[in-house]
This record gives structure tokens, sequence and C-alpha cells, in this order.
């Protein structure tokens, strides 16, 4: 059995080298707080996000079958939804309860 000081070591030092990598970000982007071009991305991206998962769920959605109306109506009531509330929460929940009804009682296969 490894006596007191070891384990001592082997658990401090693993911990320090824990809250050293989850604290080096934020003290890496303390300077960048005020920079010009980390606000226009704090404001820009966010709308670019979405524009890329929304291609990338969209991608390989075959349009020659009845049950592509199924997303292509929650994304429309998604939309909708954040364009009335400008909730996102709503608008995620609302268009995942649209999409599940969809799938398992309209589109059924």
């Amino acid at each position: 059995m490894p006596d007191a000081p070891y384990a001592i070591a082997v658990v401090l030092i693993p911990a320090a080298v824990t809250w050293a990598l989850r604290a080096l970000p934020f003290a890496a982007l303390t300077p960048l707080r005020n920079s010009a071009t980390v606000q226009y991305l704090s404001t820009r991206m966010p709308a670019g996000v979405m524009v890329i998962l929304l291609a990338y769920c969209l991608r390989d959605l075959p349009l020659t079958h009845a049950s592509t109306l199924a997303p292509l109506i929650a994304l429309t009531a998604t939309a909708g939804l954040h364009l009335w509330r400008r909730n996102a929460l709503l608008s995620i929940l609302g268009g995942t309860a649209v999409h599940v009804i969809l799938t398992s009682t309209v589109f059924a296969r």
C-alpha cells in the first residue's frame, strides 16, 4: 500500500492540472473581450451556426417521399414559434413536439 505523501500527491497533482486546464480558456479570453472582432463574431455566429445546423439536418432529406413533409412542417412550426414569441426554448420544444407527433401519427410507416 502506498504511503500517505504519495497518495496525497496522486490526488493533488491531477487536481491542479485539471484546475489549470479549466482556468486557461478564461485567462486567454480575458484580453479578447474588448476586441472588435470578438464582438462582431458574438453577434453573427449564432445565426451562422443555426444555418449550418439546418443545412446539415436537411441535406439528406429525400424530396420524393411524403414523409419528407414532417420535418419541413416541424421546421416551419419552429420558425413560426420563434418569430412569434422570440423564445428559443418554446421554439425548440414546439418544433420537436410537432415533428414527433407527425412522424408517429400522420407519417407513421
